[in-house]
């Protein structure tokens, strides 16, 4: 197809085509209303003059007779510009008057006529015409006063031809401008092909160009672009979990098939048989509890548990928890504890659940302090873990606080990420997706997963938006339910 071609088959072409179509069509009708309404006008002023001179001169008929008529019309026609006069006898002999001849049967209608006529002094054969009154007098005579119509329409010819110019400039200017407006639209639409196709070629690092006007195309570029931006994060996520899988799952599964070896080639009774096969499905549950967790992250990322969304109250979630968690920690040793207030939203409970059991898993886990304070009371504050729901603003927050080693600033960013395990970390078990799960369930519903600084020890919050309708329903079921305290 050539650029012309490409040119006038586009939408903003064909939608200037129907607005200069629209335009001349209203320049058309207003120009025609101005023309009628001023052929109107000029047909008043004359019928008013000349019903006013009818009546002057019948007026000097009945007083001065036929000569006082024939004498004053005679004055009359002899004026510059003079308007049409005709004075005829019962028989429709020519009496006085300025008109040389008219159409056949104008003397014997009464009333207005349109008409052509002949002046008695024109030197030309051409017939003008004439808006004119015929009266019958008294004894059978008529009076035919009337007035060219040459102003009337050397009027509308002025308008007529100005209508025609100004549809000419008008659609010629409505194509120029069709053009240029379908040029630029097609060189920005031509330029985010062109960068569609580089990404369809496998460049996911190519953006569409984005102008600085603002308008729909800039706003549908860069919707385009963030959801390149969060195909490109999905790609790159997928190319982790494949090399993380690769990798860290390698081991596990290395050292499930070398126990089994080991166990046909050194097992002599019923007992090590079964120790083996005990020590293999302990270790396949750990690879279907990491799949399991992946396949969470994956539907987190994905939107997919958008469906299972309803209004609660985080505060509920956070007790929940602490009740479930806090035989555990005593049991390692720490103390958990629960602090709240009504915390209305809307999401997923069960991933946001699931979210919170990670971070308290991992405080459990990894937030022992590095050093046992001698002082009894602080030795205890120091394994306390901290679980807090609280509304903030337009935000939900759901946070972890223990006071062990904390995560380094600089690692904060990159502890978030599948499979990653810092160096103070390596010896315990776990397989590095805690974090994850807990940063993907914040983004699937608009938040994020803050890392901080408890001083010593790391604060680990789930930033949530919170819904006003939510907050309102949930705050009349909540006003007087007594909150748990540290």
């Amino acid at each position: 197809m050539t650029a012309f071609g490409k040119l006038i088959r586009t939408t903003a072409f064909r939608l200037t085509l129907v607005y200069l179509f629209l335009f001349a069509l209203f320049a058309a009708s207003l120009l025609g209303y101005f023309a009628w309404n001023t052929r109107r006008l000029i047909t008043e002023q004359i019928t008013s003059t000349v019903n006013a001179e009818v009546g002057e001169v019948t007026e000097i008929y009945n007083r001065r007779g036929l000569r006082g008529l024939a004498l004053t019309i005679g004055n009359r026609a002899l004026r510059p510009g003079a308007n049409l006069y005709l004075v005829t006898a019962p028989n429709g002999q020519a009496i006085a008057g300025n008109v040389g001849s008219l159409a056949p049967g104008v003397m014997g209608m009464e009333g207005w006529t349109e008409t052509a006529y002949r002046r008695l002094d024109d030197n030309d054969n051409t017939d003008h015409r004439a808006l004119v009154r015929v009266t019958e007098m008294t004894n059978g005579f008529r009076l035919l006063i009337g007035r060219d119509l040459e102003e009337r329409r050397r009027l509308f010819g002025i308008v007529a031809k100005a209508a025609q110019w100004s549809i000419l400039v008008v659609v010629v200017l409505g194509i120029g401008g069709g053009i240029f407006v379908a040029r630029r639209v097609l060189q920005r639409i031509d330029a985010m092909t062109g960068t569609a196709q580089r990404i369809m070629a496998g460049d996911l690092s190519d953006r569409l160009p984005v102008g600085r006007s603002g308008d729909e195309l800039d706003r549908l570029a860069e919707n385009l672009n963030a959801m390149l931006e969060r195909i490109e994060a999905l790609m790159t996520g997928l190319k982790e979990v494949s090399d993380n899988i690769a990798h860290d799952l390698k081991t596990p599964l290395t050292r499930l098939r070398n126990r089994a070896e080991e166990a046909l080639a050194r097992a002599r009774s019923e007992a090590d048989y079964r120790a083996a096969l005990e020590r293999t499905i302990e270790e396949s549950d750990g690879l279907i509890r990491t799949f399991n967790a992946l396949l969470m992250i994956a539907r987190a990322e994905s939107g997919q548990a958008r469906g299972n969304m309803d209004d609660f109250d985080a505060a509920d979630v956070a007790a929940g928890i602490h009740e479930l968690y806090e035989p555990l920690a005593e049991d390692d040793g720490m103390s958990l504890h629960v602090k709240t207030a009504p915390s209305a939203m809307h999401g997923n409970r069960e991933l946001i659940s699931q979210a919170l059991a990670n971070l308290v898993e991992n405080a459990i886990k990894y937030g022992k302090p590095v050093v046992q304070p001698i002082d009894p009371e602080a030795a205890a504050a120091a394994k306390e873990i901290l679980i807090e729901a609280r509304r903030e603003a337009d935000s939900v927050l759901l946070s972890v606080t223990d006071h062990g080693p904390g995560i380094p600033e600089a690692d904060r960013k990159h502890a978030v990420e599948r499979f990653v395990r810092l160096e103070a970390s390596r010896t315990l078990p776990g397989s590095g997706l805690g974090l994850s799960l807990a940063a993907a369930v914040a983004t699937l519903h608009g938040g994020e997963l803050r890392l901080g600084d408890a001083r010593p020890g790391l604060v680990a919050t789930l930033v949530l938006p919170a819904r006003a309708g939510a907050a309102d329903r949930l705050a009349a079921q909540t006003q007087d339910v007594p909150q748990k305290a540290a």
